[in-house]
């Protein structure tokens, strides 16, 4: 038990504790997370995945292998959480939070220091392309998909044009293609930026988690958290085959699809009122059980 026992307190363990201060804080100072929000939609998320595209050093079938894997798997089970949404015949609202809260899983916050823990220094190589590809899902689709819950699709589609992740990633791929390099000031400002991303969006996880209030959507909470912490893993174990995944990135791909729902849900919930009480706890339910989850699958992979 030393080592699962290790895993939760090296990973989840500090995930917790800053989220546990912004709870305080939030609860205390009686801070409003939105600008908190704002802050790392507009500012800090372009500039991490802009650093960690520069720095990946994958030969490029690998990399277009594995941003392939990830993308199959996210786009899968976000397909399933719809079609049983559908199913369920949930409202417009209510079916946007299921899909968003499915697909976007904490792949870089939990999921990073997880596979470096468990697995060692070339899955987590991996793993830095699974977030990538999830970060660029999640700020082109995943922003699409939120803003449907209030806008209508041309409107939405129209909003991309505004996201500014999209123009780190672009930038970031002209500085790998022209092979630039960045003055060592600039270099410092991207990673003195890129390094506060994680801590702010935990403490903003704490600040929502005070306005949580008891919650009447019980079934949806089941479903995103089964979809989430069961299926999404499962998927990526079939997907690894299909995809003919090397040890290290099938370790790295399937330990990143059993992580629990993302904090940028939160982020895209206040931006666009997409009932953020709910994206809430369904983080943090989702979070709570993943050791449940991620376990076995760990002691799986390792074998």
């Amino acid at each position: 038990m030393n080592p699962l026992l290790s895993v939760f307190a090296n990973n989840l363990l500090p995930i917790l504790l800053i989220g546990g201060a912004g709870y305080v804080l939030g609860k205390t100072l009686h801070l409003d997370g939105r600008p908190f929000g704002r802050l790392i939609f507009y500012l800090l998320i372009p500039i991490l995945v802009f650093r960690l595209l520069i720095e990946n050093a994958l030969p490029l079938e690998r990399l277009a292998q594995m941003m392939g894997f990830s993308a199959v798997t996210i786009l899968s089970v976000g397909g399933l959480a719809y079609l049983l949404g559908r199913i369920l015949r949930l409202e417009r609202t209510l079916l946007t939070v299921v899909v968003m809260t499915t697909m976007l899983s904490n792949t870089g916050n939990y999921g990073l220091p997880l596979v470096s823990f468990a697995f060692g220094p070339e899955a987590l190589t991996y793993a830095g392309v699974y977030f990538v590809t999830s970060s660029l899902l999640t700020n082109t689709l995943g922003v699409f998909i939120a803003s449907l819950g209030r806008l209508k699709p041309k409107d939405a589609l129209l909003g991309l044009l505004k996201v500014p992740a999209i123009y780190g990633i672009l930038l970031a791929l002209l500085t790998l293609q022209f092979h630039w390099t960045l003055p060592t000031p600039l270099t410092r400002t991207v990673n003195l930026l890129a390094d506060a991303t994680i801590p702010t969006m935990l403490i903003l996880l704490g600040l929502e988690l005070g306005r949580v209030t008891t919650n009447r959507h019980s079934g949806v909470i089941a479903l995103s958290v089964t979809l989430r912490l069961v299926v999404a893993p499962l998927l990526g174990l079939g997907l690894a085959g299909l995809f003919r995944l090397p040890p290290a990135a099938r370790q790295a791909g399937v330990a990143e699809a059993g992580v629990p729902a993302a904090v940028t849900n939160t982020i895209l919930a206040s931006e666009y009122e997409i009932e953020p009480p709910l994206v809430t706890v369904i983080v943090l339910i989702s979070t709570l059980l993943s050791p449940l989850t991620l376990t076995p699958l760990l002691l799986y992979l390792g074998k």
